[in-house]
């Protein structure tokens, strides 16, 4: 008697849990936030905003959204047992998330072994929409292709033959290196690489990572390092004049994430991709930031417009397919158009890849603090392969 009552108890539950599901979309997200807080504090922060709006006007098709996240440690193998969790325990509809690229990459291979969708918000290695791309994961940010090949014409401007590289030692760094080093070179034929630090991730050796570039004397540095690594070689930097007198071209230094720990430390002049949510001045960009400062009382980072994105593209896929079915997102989010704080996206049938892209201006001081200057929006669809250069990179039949 005990057994079937403890037996029609969990029936019970079971449909109950069934019936509460048919009400919502859950999404599982994975990320790295004790690992990458500066980031992905305003990341979640964006995500809440975003999923409190689209459930604020009923949802899609009548069906809320649920956000169920989980830490990955910074690492590939954690990341993949969180995914298989959130897939057999909790039931999620869809997957999204990921920041590290080597983590990405884990969950791009674990997406099309589960042939599960997966939307990779934030890891911008190439290999995620091309050599290691698959049919089941899309891509948010703009790539390291993408933000390097902005950033490059800058770099070719400045006319220094000599250039010394320096990059965090893992898939994000690597792949921003190759293609500088490609793009660089076709711009600029005679130009030459006269150095080359790659740091250890989170441990970067400050001091003698300034003074093999010092002793290297390039006329212009490509430098590639974030989060505490950035700011360490920025004070060696500076306190051993290694800036002084020449050329700098940053990834994503410009980043308020990256820039505000470093207040009056911020290096003037540096060439960046980033984020001045202070001076855009559009509507789709002020209705996000006005709603981002009423709800945390605070501004936005890059981190928020990314965790913003994601959901309201998830939310944009669910609603054009109909329903969380794998084959359907797939279909649907080919040629999806979404409308971001930047203004309207595409993610690209060929590769998956969104064509959002970013702001690219120089490093300069205001009121003690890092800010971007002389800034410009460039539209990411201006600054990919063509087609039929990712058709050969891209794997057959994905």
């Amino acid at each position: 008697m005990k057994k079937s009552f403890l037996t029609a108890l969990a029936l019970l539950a079971c449909a109950l849990g069934a019936a509460q599901a048919q009400g919502v979309y859950t999404i599982g997200e994975i990320n790295s936030y004790k690992a990458q807080p500066a980031f992905l504090e305003p990341y979640k922060k964006g995500m809440e905003l975003a999923v409190a709006q689209v459930n604020a006007t009923g949802g899609i098709g009548g069906k809320k959204l649920e956000l169920i996240t989980r830490d990955d440690n910074g690492n590939p193998a954690d990341a993949v047992r969180a995914a298989e969790e959130l897939i057999t325990r909790e039931h999620v509809d869809v997957l999204m998330g990921s920041f590290l690229s080597h983590v990405g990459l884990a969950l791009t291979d674990f997406a099309l072994q589960k042939k599960r969708f997966f939307l990779a918000a934030e890891p911008l290695t190439d290999k995620i929409v091309w050599s290691q791309g698959n049919r089941y994961t899309f891509r948010l940010r703009p790539s390291t292709y993408m933000q390097v090949a902005m950033l490059v014409p800058e770099a070719a401007a400045m006319k220094k033959k000599r250039w010394a590289l320096v990059y965090p030692n893992y898939e994000y760094g690597q792949s921003a290196v190759a293609t500088f080093k490609q793009l660089l070179k076709a711009a600029q034929p005679d130009v030459e690489f006269v150095a080359e630090q790659a740091t250890p991730l989170g441990k970067v050796d400050a001091g003698s990572v300034v003074q093999a570039l010092q002793d290297a004397r390039p006329e212009a540095i490509f430098n590639v390092l974030f989060a505490a690594d950035l700011a360490k070689f920025v004070r060696e930097g500076n306190t051993r004049g290694l800036f002084e007198g020449r050329g700098v071209v940053s990834l994503l230094t410009g980043e308020p994430e990256y820039l505000d720990p470093l207040k009056g430390e911020t290096p003037l002049g540096w060439v960046v991709t980033g984020y001045p949510w202070y001076a855009i001045f559009t509507p789709d960009h002020d209705a996000f930031a006005s709603a981002y400062r009423k709800r945390f009382k605070d501004y936005p980072r890059a981190g928020s417009v990314v965790g913003y994105t994601a959901i309201q593209s998830i939310a944009a896929g669910l609603k054009k397919a109909g329903s969380a079915d794998t084959e359907k997102l797939i279909a649907a989010f080919r040629g999806l158009e979404v409308r971001t704080p930047f203004g309207p996206i595409t993610y690209r049938a060929q590769d998956h890849q969104s064509t959002m892209g970013a702001y690219v201006g120089k490093t300069g001081l205001y009121g003690g603090k890092g800010v971007m200057v002389d800034f410009k929006y460039l539209d990411g669809a201006k600054f990919q392969p063509t087609d039929a250069e990712v058709k050969k990179l891209r794997p057959a039949n994905q």
